[in-house]
């Protein structure tokens, strides 16, 4: 699905038509890092963190960290704006916490958001982008202080979004950090078989909040001028935090859970249960008017 599809299922036009592109708000990504494609002005990108310990400069070796930043903030500019993002004006800051094939540790994770946490105010932090649960999933390691982390940084006042997973379709599958109350987790419904992790958590809170689009999603490749293709709750994900962004820009003092309220009261129930839909569909229209 091309982001222009994209964007036509989500209402994007109808920021575009008021200049709305999130200009002035930043979003960090906690991936894979992220290549200075086109589509990203360098002077976008604010910040750029290496977990790894080896590079300065932005990077990304797996690719899905770019294609994560190109569907929140790409402006499109290598397609002639076919696949420009849901927030083209945003800024980024990328941390680099999974390695050249997208998986991670937790302990790399967690260094990762706390790096984050260090640096929201002088970053101007306020969107969070985790699109990596299932890939952390089954490791056996301590998940409760990643979860402990990201709700660090949401009682600081940041919005966190992050991915359902893709370990469904059975109930009580949604990944970590994810199963966190406080968190914006997002899933998304696919044509078919649906793989979208499904709530509710162990602790019984249904999840995932939200779903937007998340099937063969075109975005910015780690290559000059390329694109391709992924899908998953790791794609619906940032359509969400563009969306976040482009309200943001519109209302800068609403608070994270203020954003919250308002996804609840403005996304489209699509009639399925709450542990697949949560709240329902992402519109950006009926989400900023």
């Amino acid at each position: 699905m091309h982001l222009d599809r994209v964007n036509e299922l989500i209402n994007t036009g109808w920021a575009r038509t008021k200049g709305i592109t999130g200009k002035g708000v930043t979003v960090a990504v906690v991936d894979t890092g992220i290549f200075l494609h086109e589509d990203f002005d360098k002077e976008r990108i604010v910040g750029f963190y290496d977990c790894f310990g080896k590079n300065i400069l932005p990077y990304d070796d797996c690719g899905h960290g770019t294609h994560v930043a190109g569907i929140i903030a790409g402006n499109g500019r290598a397609s002639g704006g076919k696949y420009e993002g849901v927030a083209p004006g945003a800024s980024l800051v990328v941390v680099k916490a999974l390695d050249y094939r997208g998986d991670g540790k937790f302990e790399t994770v967690i260094k990762a958001l706390n790096k984050i946490k260090d640096r929201v105010y002088e970053d101007n932090i306020r969107i969070v982008n985790i699109s990596m649960g299932a890939a952390l999933a089954g490791r056996g390691m301590n998940g409760h202080a990643l979860v402990e982390v990201v709700e660090k940084l949401w009682d600081m006042g940041v919005v966190v979004c992050v991915a359902a997973g893709n370990k469904g379709p059975a109930a009580y599958s949604v990944t970590m950090p994810g199963i966190s109350p406080r968190v914006i987790t997002v899933g998304f419904i696919s044509q078919g078989e649906n793989h979208c992790s499904k709530g509710p958590t162990k602790s019984c809170v249904v999840k995932p909040e939200i779903i937007a689009p998340g099937n063969n999603i075109v975005s910015c490749m780690n290559g000059p001028g390329k694109y391709t293709v992924k899908s998953g709750s790791s794609m619906a994900t940032p359509i969400v935090s563009g969306a976040i962004a482009l309200l943001l820009e519109m209302y800068p003092s609403m608070t994270n859970v203020q954003v919250k309220k308002r996804l609840y009261e403005r996304t489209v129930d699509l009639g399925y249960d709450k542990n697949i839909q949560g709240w329902g569909w992402l519109d950006i229209k009926r989400l900023l008017c």
